[in-house]
């Protein structure tokens, strides 16, 4: 009969023992307070975009363009769905002409056509993920100063996105 009480009394201190969460609680007391402050930090950014269809209705007195932006290699076009090529930008010792893009769109194409809210951004293929951003940031908005602070001036911001239609010529 001792050795049955003896190993039940092995048995009954094995599972008396405690689990230490001491070290665990100080991490959770480090960790968390860094994870809130950095999670201020991160933000996310989201544009809805459109997908252009050829049979969009517009109203006469909203606007007289269809206004499209071809980002192309080695340049970027300006131009209406309707009437062609408004004006061509060519890269500037291989970078885009995102000033020159912003100028004419803000300073031609906006004062002409105030009420205009649309625009599409057409794409070739190869065109890097950094130039689309770009390309839709100077579409949306335009900075100005105004009264020494510097604002945001909507230009065309219901943007949709497509392909790019090929070039004659197949180039």
């Amino acid at each position: 009969m001792s050795v049955v009480s003896r190993a039940a009394r092995r048995h009954r201190r094995s599972n008396a023992e405690e689990l230490s969460v001491t070290a665990f609680m100080n991490l959770m007391v480090v960790l968390v307070p860094f994870l809130l402050i950095t999670a201020v930090f991160s933000r996310l950014t989201i544009l809805e975009l459109n997908l252009p269809s050829s049979s969009q209705v517009v109203p006469e007195t909203a606007q007289a363009i269809n206004l499209e932006i071809h980002v192309r290699e080695g340049r970027i076009e300006v131009a209406d769905r309707g009437t062609g090529l408004l004006r061509a930008l060519p890269d500037v010792e291989g970078r885009r002409d995102f000033a020159g893009l912003g100028h004419f769109l803000a300073d031609e194409i906006k004062p002409r056509f105030p009420e205009l809210i649309s625009a599409t951004v057409l794409l070739e293929p190869q065109i890097p993920y950094d130039t689309v951003v770009q390309v839709m940031d100077i579409v949306r908005v335009r900075a100005v100063v105004e009264d020494g602070r510097q604002i945001q001036q909507e230009l065309f911001p219901d943007i949709s996105i497509g392909d790019a239609p090929a070039l004659k010529g197949g180039k």
